[in-house]
C-alpha cells in the first residue's frame, strides 16, 4: 500500500488538484474560486494528501470565530478513494483546529452523500442540525395589505430577543446555529449584539411581544446580491410567514436582487415559505459538529 501524507498546501499543486476537481458534480467545481484564498488566509489551512508524491485529496479549515472552527472542501481523487485519505484529510482539519485553540469544528454535506456522511460519522461527528435552500424574488405587488411588519431590533431588544430563544421550539432543532455562506455558527449573545448594530435583526411584534425573528445579512455570491437569511423563527406559521413576506417586501429598498433562505427542515418551515412563493428544489443538507475540549 502506498504511503499517505498529509501537508499543508504549496502553491505548485494547484494544477494538479483542479484536475481531480474538475468533475466534481456535473456542473464541474468551485475550487479553483477559492484556491488562492485558502492557501493564503491567515485564518484557515489548507491540507493536501499526497500519494507517491502526486497530490490526491484537500480539505480546508478555517476558523469562524475565536471558538468555531469549520470544515469544507473535502476532496478525493476517484483513483485513489477508499485508501484512508479522507479521514487522514479529516484528522488533519481537526487537528489544526484544536491547536488553534477551537472549541467545536463543523462542516455541511448534502443529505444524498452517503459516502461522506458515512466517513463523517465514523469519525465522532454528531448531526446537530439540518437546512433545506429557499429562494424567493422581490415583490411584483404585493398580494395583500400587510400591517404586521418586521422592525430592525435595537439593543434594547437584546435581552428579550435571548428570552424569546431560550423558549423557542425552532432554536434547539437546528443546533442553536446561524448560517451565512454555507458556514454555520453559534447564535451567541455576542452574535446577535453584532447583528443589531450591523441591522440585520428584524423582529415581528404581534399583540405586545416578540412573536418571531430572523437574521439576515446582505452578500454578494456568484454575481448576485442576495439577502442571505440565515435563521428564521416564529411561534407559528402564521408569524414565520409574515416575516418572510416583509423580507421579499424590503428587496428593493435594500438594493438586493433575492432572498435565499438557509430554512430548517420543518414542516411548519417549508409550508409558511411555499405559500408565500419562496421555491425548494427539495435538496437538503446535514450539519455535523464535533466538540474539541
Amino acid at each position: 500500500m502506498s504511503q499517505i501524507e498529509v501537508r499543508p498546501a504549496q502553491a505548485g499543486d494547484r494544477d494538479a488538484v483542479l484536475a481531480f476537481c474538475a468533475n466534481t458534480w456535473e456542473s464541474g467545481d468551485y475550487i479553483d474560486q477559492v484556491w488562492d484564498d485558502w492557501l493564503l488566509n491567515p485564518d484557515g489551512r489548507l491540507f493536501v494528501a499526497v500519494v507517491d508524491e502526486q497530490p490526491a485529496g484537500i480539505i480546508h479549515m478555517r476558523m469562524l470565530t475565536q471558538e468555531e472552527a469549520w470544515q469544507e472542501g473535502l476532496r478525493v481523487a476517484p483513483q485513489y478513494r477508499q485508501q484512508g485519505l479522507a479521514r487522514a484529510l479529516n484528522e488533519a482539519a481537526q487537528l489544526e483546529a484544536m491547536r488553534r485553540h477551537a472549541t467545536v469544528i463543523r462542516l455541511v454535506i448534502h443529505s444524498e452523500n452517503e459516502r461522506s456522511i458515512h466517513i463523517t460519522e465514523s469519525g465522532h461527528m454528531r448531526r446537530v442540525g439540518s437546512f433545506a435552500p429557499h429562494i424567493a424574488p422581490p415583490l411584483e405587488v404585493e398580494r395583500r395589505p400587510v400591517q404586521e411588519h418586521t422592525q430592525l431590533a435595537t439593543l434594547d431588544d437584546l435581552d428579550e430577543i435571548i428570552d424569546y430563544l431560550n423558549v423557542s421550539n425552532i432554536f434547539p432543532v437546528v443546533g442553536g446555529l446561524y448560517y451565512v455562506g454555507f458556514t454555520a455558527r453559534s447564535v451567541t449573545a455576542e452574535l446577535l449584539e453584532k447583528g443589531i448594530l450591523a441591522g440585520h435583526i428584524y423582529l415581528l411584534r404581534r399583540w405586545d411581544r416578540l412573536d418571531g425573528l430572523a437574521i439576515a445579512e446582505p452578500r454578494e455570491e456568484r454575481g448576485q446580491k442576495r439577502l442571505s437569511l440565515g435563521y428564521i423563527d416564529g411561534t407559528a406559521i402564521e408569524a414565520i410567514s409574515l416575516i418572510a413576506y416583509d423580507l421579499r417586501r424590503r428587496l428593493p429598498e435594500l438594493g438586493l436582487d433575492v432572498v435565499r433562505v438557509y430554512a430548517p427542515d420543518l414542516v411548519l418551515v417549508r409550508d409558511a415559505l411555499g405559500g408565500i412563493g419562496y421555491q425548494w428544489n427539495s435538496s437538503l443538507f446535514y450539519t455535523y459538529e464535533r466538540s474539541l475540549e
